[in-house]
């Protein structure tokens, strides 16, 4: 018998990984470009699902720029390339370290992430320069994905780059919401919210989304540096108030103030006349990555409920909800009979109390072995980020079961300890119960995986 679970749980971690790897190819970052774009002779056709087509004579145009940042920017760049080709003048592109490619037209510039540094500083910089040079018959290809606020730091008055760098570390620090962190960020800046495409006025510019933001809100994607912000300088201030930040530098307290007091203008609101040559686009979203996860699983004869791509919360919360739907499923048939596959998305936070290593990916999955020590072994879970990094780690994410706990165990750890020392990816170091997948150069945000046999 413990033989036949053994080829069980091998049998489903085997199919959890191709469901995660069948989520990215979804949402392949080149790929998505390309069915957004296609170019008919001198036509540039511009086309989404549910969406008007946009028409652009490329006649019109003297020049075309491609700039961008994210962690899955350079495919993107790559598709344009080749559907541009030698109609490309100039590009600049910031992507974190070890996710860049080979381009022909389009400066490549690696950057830090999560933490921004001096280099993405300067490429942000260029960018800037760039786009201000560029006129009403120019064009502009804008390539955003998730990793763009960090990839793009530009700080605004005399901010220094370490100011920003340890405002953003204790924001990260104390659980802070994605919205929460890019609200800051988009007024302590001068390329968030709206600010790029200020610059670039009056020429034409196409923005390209790949979204790694719950609710796929253009806004919040990269901090939105071709969209109308909708947040403001009093919100950010009441991030401050909220997380009782006393400590924070005069430079970024100054300037927030003189935000509040009007002295500073704000980022620029719908309606203003900077957006009315801006087209954004949504090209991939974490909702195509779970609906492509479904559709094998479902190919794999599990029957299927996509719960949600919009899950957020504290990430041992959320664990402990998924496996709370694991149990039912197994006591009573409900929400699905065995076998069955419930997929979620969407990004948790973890609030750090302990000195450990991971990210919210394996923090869920550890929370969730520990209470898979007490179900049959008939359950696996995974959660990965589609980045192919979790947190700090090299890891994308963790795939666990029944023995996990049990693993740890015969390699001398205790799995409680290290949940609560935040210590996530050295215990799934040992028991062997790490996502690798290498860096995928796309990031729609999360993909959760429990399979129930």
């Amino acid at each position: 018998m413990e033989a036949e679970s053994a080829d069980l749980l091998s049998k489903m971690r085997s199919q959890a990984q191709e469901l995660f790897r069948a989520s990215l190819r979804r949402v392949d970052p080149y790929e998505a470009v390309r069915r957004f774009v296609r170019l008919e002779g001198n036509t540039l056709l511009l086309d989404e699902e549910g969406e008007p087509e946009t028409v652009l004579e490329l006649k019109a145009f003297d020049r075309v720029f491609v700039v961008g940042g994210g962690k899955a920017t350079a495919p993107m760049a790559r598709a344009v390339e080749d559907i541009l080709g030698e109609r490309i003048k100039k590009g600049i592109i910031n992507v974190k370290y070890g996710f860049g490619e080979g381009l022909l037209r389009t400066e490549l510039i690696e950057a830090g992430h999560p933490l921004p540094d001096q280099k993405g500083e300067e490429g942000a910089r260029k960018i800037l320069d760039l786009l201000e040079s560029a006129g009403e018959r120019d064009l502009i290809f804008s390539l955003i994905s998730g990793g763009g606020s960090a990839l793009l730091p530009l700080p605004a008055g005399t901010i220094t780059l370490a100011e920003k760098q340890g405002l953003t570390k204790k924001l990260l620090a104390c659980g802070a919401s994605i919205d929460e962190i890019n609200t800051i960020r988009k007024h302590i800046s001068l390329s968030k919210g709206g600010q790029l495409a200020r610059a670039a006025f009056p020429a034409f510019t196409v923005n390209l989304m790949l979204s790694d933001v719950v609710g796929d809100r253009m806004d919040v994607i990269a901090s939105g540096p071709f969209v109308p912000d909708q947040s403001t300088f009093r919100e950010a201030w009441a991030i401050i108030e909220k997380y009782e930040f006393t400590d924070i530098p005069e430079s970024i307290r100054g300037h927030l103030q003189e935000g509040l007091e009007g002295k500073i203008p704000e980022t620029p609101k719908a309606g203003d006349v900077v957006f009315s040559r801006v087209r954004n686009r949504v090209v991939g979203s974490n909702l195509l990555a779970l609906e492509s996860a479904k559709e094998e699983a479902e190919r794999m004869g599990y029957r299927t409920l996509l719960l949600s791509s919009m899950v957020e919360g504290e990430t041992k919360e959320v664990a402990r909800v998924h496996t709370a739907v694991a149990k039912e499923i197994l006591a009573s048939g409900q929400p699905l009979r065995v076998p069955a596959c419930v997929i979620s998305g969407g990004e948790t936070t973890v609030t750090i109390r302990g000195h450990g290593f991971g990210g919210r990916n394996q923090e869920f999955c550890l929370a969730a072995a520990l209470d898979l020590m007490e179900m049959p072994p008939r359950v696996v879970v995974l959660s990965g980020g589609t980045d192919g990094n979790d947190g700090p780690t090299p890891a994308a994410g963790a795939i666990v079961d029944q023995q996990t706990v049990q693993r740890g165990i015969q390699a001398g750890l205790k799995a409680a300890e290290y949940l609560r020392n935040n210590d996530s990816f050295r215990f799934f170091e040992k028991t062997g119960d790490l996502l690798m997948t290498g860096p995928t150069k796309t990031n729609v945000m999360d993909v959760r995986l429990v399979l129930v046999r």
